[in-house]
């Protein structure tokens, strides 16, 4: 496996429909007008994937006041995410993507480097879409700890 192809700002952002941490499912299509932060991580309930949804929890309201959604993907199966919601009282929706198709299709699956090691896995990534479902800003392989904080200023919140 190669490196997946990334995504870049003002290509049109991959469309999905996937269930939710509730057993819903949620597209795309459905926040159309709104501005959306999709992050891609690849387990929930780890030490860092934790931090990551805590930190977007803990910015929800202030990133809600000025236009965007946040929404989280991983392979997680849905029974897992609603552990993962309760347990950290996460209070955005959290898809599942157990084939890693969309995750493929946002180029946040593939090879990456682990500890030295080239493996295949989810690449922790975060996608800005804008109101049209075109993409902003794609970020990959960003660290855990911190993201949110400089996501925010990147964004000008902070």
């Amino acid at each position: 496996m190669t490196a997946p192809d990334r995504l870049s700002p003002g290509d049109p952002a991959p469309e999905f429909t996937l269930t939710t941490d509730t057993g819903d499912t949620l597209s795309l299509a459905d926040l159309r007008g709104r501005r959306v932060i999709l992050y891609a991580y690849p387990a929930a309930m780890t030490p860092g994937c934790t931090k990551q949804a805590c930190d977007f929890r803990d910015s929800l309201a202030s990133l809600q006041a000025a236009g965007y959604e946040v929404v989280g993907i991983s392979p997680d199966k849905p029974e897992k995410l609603a552990k993962f919601r309760d347990r950290d009282g996460i209070t955005f929706p959290l898809v599942s993507d157990p084939d890693k198709s969309v995750l493929t299709a946002y180029g946040a699956y593939g090879e990456k480097q682990l500890y030295g090691k080239t493996v295949t896995g989810v690449i922790r990534s975060t996608f800005v879409i804008d109101a049209d479902g075109k993409i902003e800003r794609a970020l990959y392989n960003v660290k855990a700890t911190g993201h949110v904080a400089k996501l925010r200023r990147d964004l000008g919140l902070d």
